[in-house]
């Protein structure tokens, strides 16, 4: 069975579920419903992300946040059995591709066998493969066909931490790079901008619900900062693309990731964009991992490998 994740630094995305990059060790059994056992500690799912880290694979949290998408996808397709046996699909920024692809593999790959228990039922999982593919691109992968009719066309997509965009040139990748500006540099700015100015702590999820238009009890004063902050956030993106000599008013582009979605209404009134669309669907990146390591496995299985 392939299981794709993307390993977000704001959220973990499967096919079917989405949960917040956040994990609590414990030292003995806790109190939750939902718990990972794994190298001796308890693990349980936090709102409160991990903090951020280039390199995913410097220890272990990241590992155990994808059991807990794993356990969750063989329980969606009531696979889960004592042995399970699995191709892990997973993906990085275009620019951390170089010099961090192969360390991203071997931490999942660094043990075949991983033994753990998910909400107290021992599991195996047996990881035959490790697929990383370019976040951006694998989000293509279902409109491929029409894209290699386009002459040029940008994909950027706003994450957590980064903002990370590719150029498709008929298709095929030509210029790609990250920029190290994301939904959490909002969020960070935003919390310390409320605290100074209105006295008053809010977390991440008062801000998603402001840009989202949900209601919420917050102060008009502190919505009306939120949203202001917002769309500085947005032109602050854009000009950083700008000055990566990225126009977006001469070549359209398509705007992918949880940070998109957020930002869209500020986005599509700038100037400084011509012609966009965005991907609404927040796993985007995992869909595409899924389509490419199907493919991949096929590919594998006619030459016999």
């Amino acid at each position: 069975m392939i299981i794709a994740v993307d390993t977000g630094n704001s959220e973990m995305k499967t096919l079917n579920f989405r949960f917040c990059s956040g994990l609590v060790e414990h030292r003995v059994k806790p109190l939750s419903s939902e718990y990972i056992e794994y190298a001796e500690s308890f693990w349980t799912l936090s709102n409160d992300r991990v903090p951020y880290v280039r390199n995913k694979a410097a220890d272990n949290r990241f590992f155990v946040l994808t059991l807990f998408a794993v356990a969750k996808e063989l329980t969606k397709a009531k696979k889960l059995r004592a042995i399970n046996e699995i191709d892990l699909a997973v993906g990085l920024p275009p620019e951390h591709m170089g010099d961090l692809r192969e360390s991203f593999k071997k931490y999942f790959q660094k043990k075949n066998q991983v033994n753990f228990a998910y909400n107290g039922a021992p599991l195996t999982i047996m990881i035959r493969n490790v697929f990383v593919y370019v976040q951006g691109f694998a989000a293509m992968a279902p409109r491929m066909a029409e894209l290699m009719k386009v002459k040029r066309i940008y994909v950027v997509d706003i994450g957590g931490m980064t903002t990370d965009v590719l150029l498709l040139s008929e298709g095929r990748p030509d210029k790609y790079f990250s920029l190290e500006i994301g939904i959490i540099t909002l969020q960070n700015t935003l919390i310390g901008r409320v605290t100074a100015r209105h006295d008053m702590t809010i977390e991440a999820d008062h801000i998603e619900m402001v840009l989202q238009g949900q209601e919420t009890i917050l102060p008009s004063e502190v919505r009306e900062s939120i949203v202001r902050g917002a769309q500085q956030h947005a032109d602050v993106i854009l000009e950083k693309l700008r000055e990566m000599k990225v126009d977006l008013r001469t070549t359209p582009a398509i705007f992918i990731g949880g940070g998109s979605i957020l930002l869209r209404e500020y986005l599509e009134t700038s100037p400084m964009v011509t012609k966009l669309e965005f991907v609404l669907e927040s796993n985007a990146n995992a869909v595409g991992y899924q389509m490419l390591a199907e493919a991949q496995l096929r590919r594998m299985e006619l030459e016999g490998t």
